[in-house]
């Protein structure tokens, strides 16, 4: 008796683990623009867009906007078409986004104001930071859901063809805002390795693309 009872203990271990640590930082990472608003030199525009629509429910479990039960003991996600919109329309994810970016001109903080998002999941949310003077350089910091996986990317664009990929121990960057603004950023459509590739992060390739292997292979058990 004794072999099954241990992998009993062992099964009950593996399911009480917290479901974010099995789940969703594998997809398509999240995309973040930095630019200045000509018409206001002080006010730099940062826009963020989820990677994929199953991390917004993840964030609004994590912000207790939505029951728990939405995420599965396997990590998977129950996501539903309402759930950006719970969202968009909360103060506690403006908060969190306000928490989890940061600029600042130098030592002086920048003051964040969230625009509400029309379609938080397709086009993402802008956020408008006024620094206390117009501003050329300035160090973005991007936290966003590394609180809840640290294998969380984000990666950036900003004007003049300038890029960055944040994660932890990166979560801060230096972006120089004179010239034109950020056009566009990165396409949601591409995967994330084309998209890493692209930024040079040949050690961070290696990694993400190995946890896409790995989301694929659930997806295809999934299925079977």
């Amino acid at each position: 008796m004794a072999l099954p009872l241990a992998t009993f203990a062992v099964t009950a271990a593996v399911l009480a683990l917290p479901a974010p640590a099995a789940a969703h930082p594998s997809g398509d990472p999240q995309t973040v623009t930095v630019a200045r608003d000509d018409q206001r030199p002080e006010v730099v525009r940062v826009r963020w867009r989820v990677g994929g629509p199953d991390d917004l429910t993840l964030l609004g479990v994590s912000l207790g906007l939505l029951p728990p039960d939405r995420v599965l003991l396997d990590g998977a996600v129950d996501y539903r078409t309402t759930d950006p919109a719970v969202l968009a329309s909360s103060e506690q994810f403006s908060a969190y986004l306000l928490k989890q970016i940061t600029v600042a001109d130098g030592a002086r903080r920048c003051l964040g104001a969230v625009a509400e998002p029309k379609a938080l999941a397709r086009t993402g949310v802008t956020v408008d930071y006024t620094c206390p003077g117009p501003v050329d350089t300035v160090t973005v910091v991007v936290r966003m859901l590394t609180d809840l996986n640290p294998a969380y990317r984000s990666m950036a664009t900003g004007p003049n063809g300038q890029r960055a990929v944040y994660g932890p121990g990166e979560d801060s960057h230096d972006w120089t805002l004179a010239g034109a603004p950020a056009a566009g950023g990165i396409s949601p459509g591409r995967s994330a390795a084309v998209q890493i590739a692209a930024l040079g992060g040949g050690a961070l390739l290696v990694a993400i693309g190995a946890v896409l292997v790995s989301r694929q292979l659930r997806r295809r058990r999934a299925v079977a």
